[in-house]
């Protein structure tokens, strides 16, 4: 909720300036997704007005104890909430699919296919250019499935998750298309809450006195265990571990897309310098036959990505700073109006300072 509120502050900010008109194409990654789809359809305050009647228990919903090995610890009740109050996902796609601008959502696929051969990603990229109007309202539910909570989704005949596990900033996708002139982008920085004890310390407690029936005694000694692996810093339970590999996941994965991006205009850069200085050493030496050649030569050589340019990129990036909405695990506190105000505008003033940091051009 947080990556989603600050989302549509960047965008909000974005409609204010220049840049909105030049916009050619959304891509979005898990809340990305869904904000994406809006602002590719120029539905902003659309957007607002949702997110300020939305409440935690309308989008993942806690499901009964006794169904979590079964369908996991939330109901996944987002998809009803928007197609009744933002309408139906699968007409927003028909619509884009001819309009001005284009929406990509990444998500991370988990379908089964038998042995793989080393070659797959686990990512899939939906276009709303060229993939069926449904594939693509079901992808971009299916990214923002945080799969953590819920089991995943179907998008076609595959199977589904939150994008983030393997591309939660999807930079790649940008540079990789030869019509994109700059890319602004809104990395958002979490922050996760600790799926510790928490009411299992409680539930301890209420146990100790039957501790010495045997069965109560069994789970009173588990449970106490699992406090003292808090105590030490290890997860208390497996929940907490998944909780864990996520942040991991996530976090390093966006790392990583940034620091590929900076070798990759490194690269671009070094590769041009590179080849003016030979072609020039070479005509220095009067071996101008020599150097049209090893022009040539530089001039087809094929790398993994565009050589001849580097793509400007502007990134607004922050956390949520000190009001954040937590989603909490079983009992989660309301948002308020006054939070989800206070995130957008944050989101508004860290894109202000990049676009005016990064000047008129």
């Amino acid at each position: 909720m947080n990556a989603v509120l600050m989302e549509l502050g960047f965008l909000k900010r974005l409609r204010d300036g220049d840049l909105w008109g030049r916009i050619s194409v959304f891509f979005g990654t898990s809340a990305g997704a869904l904000v994406g789809a809006m602002g590719a359809q120029d539905r902003l305050d659309d957007l607002e007005e949702f997110l300020y009647g939305l409440q935690p228990d309308e989008t993942f919903r806690p499901n009964r104890l006794w169904r979590l090995p079964l369908l996991g610890t939330h109901v996944y009740v987002l998809p009803e909430t928007i197609g009744e109050r933002l309408g139906d996902l699968v007409t927003a796609a028909r619509s884009l699919q001819d309009g001005p601008t284009e929406l990509v959502v990444i998500v991370t696929d988990v379908t089964v296919d038998g042995e793989s051969d080393g070659s797959r990603m686990f990512e899939l990229a939906y276009s709303s250019r060229t993939s069926p109007p449904e594939e693509m309202a079901q992808a971009v539910l299916a990214s923002a499935a945080i799969s953590a909570l819920v089991v995943p989704q179907l998008v076609g005949d595959r199977v589904a998750t939150d994008g983030g596990w393997v591309r939660n900033y999807p930079l790649g996708y940008a540079y990789d298309r030869e019509d994109i002139e700059l890319i602004v982008g809104f990395r958002y920085e979490p922050t996760y809450s600790t799926l510790g004890a928490g009411v299992l310390t409680g539930v301890a407690g209420r146990l100790r006195r039957y501790a010495r029936l045997p069965a109560a005694g069994m789970v009173h000694r588990e449970l106490e265990a699992a406090v003292e692996r808090e105590r030490r810093g290890q997860p208390a339970h497996i929940v907490d571990i998944f909780s864990r590999l996520a942040r991991v996941a996530i976090i390093r994965n966006t790392v990583v897309e940034e620091l590929v991006a900076g070798w990759r205009e490194q690269s671009v850069t070094e590769l041009a310098s590179l080849r003016s200085d030979v072609v020039s050493r070479l005509r220095a030496e009067g071996l101008d036959d020599l150097a049209e050649g090893v022009d040539r030569r530089f001039a087809s050589a094929e790398f993994p990505f565009r050589h001849d340019r580097v793509v400007p990129r502007i990134t607004v990036a922050g956390s949520a700073g000190a009001v954040t909405l937590e989603p909490g695990f079983r009992r989660p506190k309301p948002w308020t109006h006054e939070a989800k105000r206070e995130l957008i505008e944050r989101g508004y003033r860290l894109a202000d300072g990049a676009l005016r940091s990064a000047g008129p051009a």
